[in-house]
Order: C-alpha cells, then sequence, then structure tokens
C-alpha cells in the first residue's frame, strides 16, 4: 500500500516544524537527556529530513536539496541573530548539510535499487 502524496507532505511539513522548533527555540527550553555529539544530532536530524522529503517530493530533489540547505544555513543565521541563548555556528551548518547530502544519496540509492526491482 502506497502512502498518498498529501500525507507524505504533512509529514515532511511536520518535520520541518520540529527541526525548526529545535533550532530556534530559546536553550533552556529543550528537551534534555538524550544528547550525543552536537555535529552527530546535526547531521542526524537532516539526514532524517531529507530522507522524509525524498519521500515525500520524488521528482524534486534537487529543490529539496537546495531547500533544505538554505534552511539548515538560515537556522544557524538566525540562532546567530535571536538573542536567546542560541549561538549560530559555521560547523553546526557543515553538519546539516552532511546530513542532507546522506540522505539524499540513501534516497538516490534506493531509488536506483527500486528500479532494477531488487526493492
Amino acid at each position: 500500500m502506497s502512502v498518498p502524496a498529501p500525507v507524505r507532505i504533512v509529514l515532511f511539513a511536520l518535520a520541518c516544524c520540529v527541526i525548526a522548533w529545535l533550532s530556534l527555540s530559546p536553550a533552556e527550553v529543550l528537551p534534555q537527556g538524550l544528547t550525543f555529539w552536537d555535529k552527530a544530532e546535526h547531521a542526524t536530524a537532516y539526514l532524517a529530513l531529507s530522507l522524509i522529503g525524498a519521500w515525500a517530493f520524488p521528482n524534486r530533489l534537487r529543490r529539496l536539496a537546495i531547500g533544505l540547505f538554505l534552511g539548515g544555513v538560515g537556522v544557524e543565521i538566525l540562532q546567530s541573530t535571536m538573542g536567546l541563548g542560541r549561538q549560530g555556528d559555521a560547523w553546526d551548518a557543515v553538519a546539516n548539510s552532511t546530513g542532507i547530502a546522506a540522505g539524499l544519496l540513501v534516497a538516490l540509492a534506493v531509488r536506483r535499487l527500486q528500479r532494477r526491482g531488487v526493492g
């Protein structure tokens, strides 16, 4: 059974909202406890976001990549200007971009396997 495109798009939009909230909320309101290396958290979040986005927009991967990259850099710029206890970090933007690239590479690999009839 295939998930309808509108449902996939809504799930992607919700994931974007969660990442935006986690990225732009004051530090003291963020969930505590499940933390590991900060850069890995960034890369993992954007990897997941790119996979969900590739699922929602399978024929728009180039636009998805550009949009996610701009969003990943944009939240770092906003963090540096908001004054809510957050600090923008160029290395976080690099980690975001690494996660995006990894997610899109996985999506392309899955697509290739599906076209060959493997998946």
